[in-house]
């Protein structure tokens, strides 16, 4: 009876819905795509296939994995940040003398995501900034190579702090304790966070391509165009509004909530940009063929992922 219940809730309206409005929403940009390539066959919109085809992959992961059974999200989402820090460290020319303290970090991901699925809040948040800002220095200074150990300490630990404890924040929301009148629980946050990011994502470059004029970082990501960002927060922010019910949050809660999510989606892209042009490469790796790596696809949630948790953790738990 109790199986039964839980599956109840799994499958309610309100997640179905949103269900719905993640396909949907990816429906109608693959949809508007094809016109719009057909109509203005000039047009330049690789980008923006790219980005929605690795959407439509993630999204069926995420709704697949949230909805029909909770460990499954854990591993996913675990096996997702090893694959970031992988790709992110195998990028950023570590010396050889690094690679105890490199297998030492990955050593942090299954800590990290069983803290996450027990709910030890207390652990889960000290464990990376904390714990491994102090373990991974201790580390590469026993193998007594001092020359660029300064670049290593500070690579390897913000490595870990984007692909790994930014991305378990998605972890933890499903751990998050029942609240009294919110039956959905940690899966509707779960899937609230990922279509927000997700529209967001998507908007922001439609809105630059078709009406983008002014650059906002010209130098760091050339695509970048305030009409596109303005265009992307505001439709985040009214989406957010109207999708409060799957959330604990009022509908203005839900809405500032969006906004600060939105702005905080396209950072996130913004620094991946920069790190990109610094190192040299236009894709941070090619583990979606044709679309690039995983770090390209989740660098929005990265950022989106811990920025959300908190502030709901702040205002409901």
């Amino acid at each position: 009876m109790k199986e039964l219940l839980n599956l109840k809730a799994i499958f309610s309206n309100d997640l179905m819905i949103v269900v719905g409005l993640i396909f949907g929403l990816l429906i109608f940009a693959s949809t508007s795509f094809f016109v719009v390539g057909k109509i203005k066959p000039n047009t330049n919109l690789t980008e923006l296939k790219s980005r929605t085809k690795s959407w439509w992959v993630m999204a069926t992961v995420f709704i697949a994995a949230t909805l029909l059974n909770t460990k499954i999200s854990y591993l996913a989402l675990a096996f997702l940040s090893f694959m970031a820090f992988r790709e992110l460290y195998s990028l950023l020319d570590l010396r050889t003398s690094d690679r105890r303290a490199i297998f030492w970090a990955l050593l942090a991901i299954p800590a990290q995501y069983y803290l996450a699925y027990i709910g030890w809040y207390g652990a889960f948040i000290i464990l990376i900034p904390v714990a491994m800002f102090l373990i991974i220095p201790m580390r590469l200074v026993l193998k007594g190579d001092t020359n660029g150990i300064i670049k290593s300490m500070a690579t390897l630990q913000w490595s870990l702090m984007l692909t790994v404890f930014s991305i378990s924040h998605l972890a933890y929301l499903i751990s998050l304790p029942q609240i009294k009148g919110f039956a959905v629980g940690g899966r509707g946050l779960l899937l609230f966070i990922v279509f927000l990011t997700e529209m967001n994502d998507i908007l922001q470059f439609t809105w630059g391509k078709l009406f983008g004029k002014h650059k906002v970082i010209p130098k760091v990501s050339p695509n970048k165009t305030w009409e596109g960002l303005i265009g992307g927060i505001i439709c985040t922010t009214i989406a957010g509004y109207f999708l409060a019910f799957i959330t604990p949050l009022t509908n203005i809660e839900a809405a500032v909530v969006s906004f600060i999510v939105a702005i905080s989606g396209f950072i996130g892209d913004v620094v991946m940009s920069a790190v990109k042009r610094d190192i040299g490469v236009k894709d941070t790796g090619s583990a979606i063929p044709g679309h690039g790596g995983i770090l390209d696809r989740i660098d929005s949630l990265a950022y989106t992922a811990p920025v959300f948790f908190h502030l709901v953790y702040f205002l409901e738990y």
